[in-house]
């Protein structure tokens, strides 16, 4: 979308629309009444955030030069993913705090004698939503040369690059992104006797913080050998997690925490050297394949420009859909087999064998 209308004014639009389900959210929740469908559609409109981060990757692209790329998209990135660590952090703290009473809002009182007030961990967001919306409007800057139909867009999903960096994307941010979402729950039907509550947020703490470095290790580095090396750690992880768990015997929660960091680490880790991958490599191939067609090197420059865009912002919502397939995947196993390791080799170490194999035939 950014090519079409201009990374500002995108970046206003799904910002400020994100002040709607929030708002909505927080009045829903208060209602036991709401019926599933409500937050289904709420749930949809809050993939307007999605879009926002999916296109600030592709935006941020074109202020940078190929050897920069690296560095600026994992501090953006980075700094985007920051957001999953503040909500797990923030919201467990504001739903014991009047903050909308002036709004008629009522807490529910709980057995312990404390009183809830679980809009506030929607309600809370509107306000810098609003803030953001109207630092972008003012702040931000559009590239005239960065326009682009949405048909000169598509072909880029006919390369096959593009589908190979997205496997790879989705085995790291999305591992990132459903580790963010399972944690928790995998923590506490595993330990119920531990308090994960207050533990949870240093794991996409780590995560968001690794991701900038990612990328700048990838700028000196180079990110197909960053990438490789943060895989084989990755299955490294993927597997010791495993023997961490109660199964028949006590099981260790330090031992599954600390491993269970080290996954969200290289996760962080590998989704910074991804994008730093994409960048460059969707780059070159593009400026070679215009220069064989015999196009001038001006059309190469700005084709190689407009296709990175449009690579970055397709393969980051691709990776995105790890936030689903991973929490699920242990909820299933858990409700088939009682326990996440289930039968079957886990989604992770399928992913990251497979992109092993991958990136092996990438190395130069």
């Amino acid at each position: 979308m950014v090519p079409i209308f201009g990374g500002r004014y995108w970046t206003v639009f799904s910002t400020v629309i994100l002040i709607i389900p929030c708002v909505w959210l927080g009045v829903a929740i208060q209602n036991t009444a709401t019926p599933y469908w409500v937050f289904i559609v709420i749930a949809l409109m809050c993939g307007f955030a999605g879009a926002n981060f999916a296109s600030s990757m592709g935006n941020i692209s074109f202020f940078f030069p190929k050897s920069r790329q690296g560095s600026a998209l994992g501090i953006n990135g980075g700094l985007g993913n920051l957001g999953v660590s503040v909500m797990q952090l923030i919201a467990p703290l504001v739903i014991f705090l009047p903050l909308f009473t002036f709004l008629g809002v009522h807490g529910v009182p709980q057995e312990d004698g404390s009183t809830l007030w679980l809009a506030n961990a929607a309600w809370i967001w509107a306000p810098l939503l609003l803030l953001a919306t109207i630092a972008a409007f003012f702040g931000m800057n559009d590239i005239a040369s960065s326009k682009a139909s949405i048909a000169s867009q598509l072909p880029v999903l006919k390369r096959f690059h593009l589908w190979l960096l997205s496997l790879l994307y989705l085995a790291t941010f999305g591992s990132f992104i459903g580790f963010s979402a399972g944690f928790a729950m995998l923590s506490k039907t595993q330990f119920p006797d531990v308090n994960i509550l207050h533990l949870a947020f240093f794991g996409p703490l780590i995560g968001a913080l690794a991701r900038s470095a990612g990328g700048m290790i990838s700028d000196r580095l180079g990110g197909v050998r960053v990438t490789l090396i943060n895989f084989i750690f990755m299955a490294v992880f993927s597997a010791l997690i495993f023997l961490t768990l109660p199964g028949s015997g006590s099981g260790s929660f330090i031992a599954f925490y600390l491993v269970f960091m080290g996954l969200f680490l290289t996760a962080g880790l590998g989704s910074g050297s991804t994008f730093q991958m994409i960048a460059v490599i969707f780059r070159q191939i593009t400026l070679n394949r215009v220069k064989q067609e015999g196009g001038t090197d001006e059309q190469a420059q700005h084709e190689a420009v407009t296709e990175t865009a449009a690579a970055l912002g397709f393969i980051s919502a691709i990776g995105a859909v790890g936030g689903f397939f991973i929490p699920k995947a242990f909820g299933t196993s858990l409700a088939m087999t009682g326990s996440p390791v289930g039968r079957h080799e886990s989604v992770p170490r399928v992913l990251h064998r497979l992109c092993l194999c991958h990136l092996a035939g990438l190395w130069p």
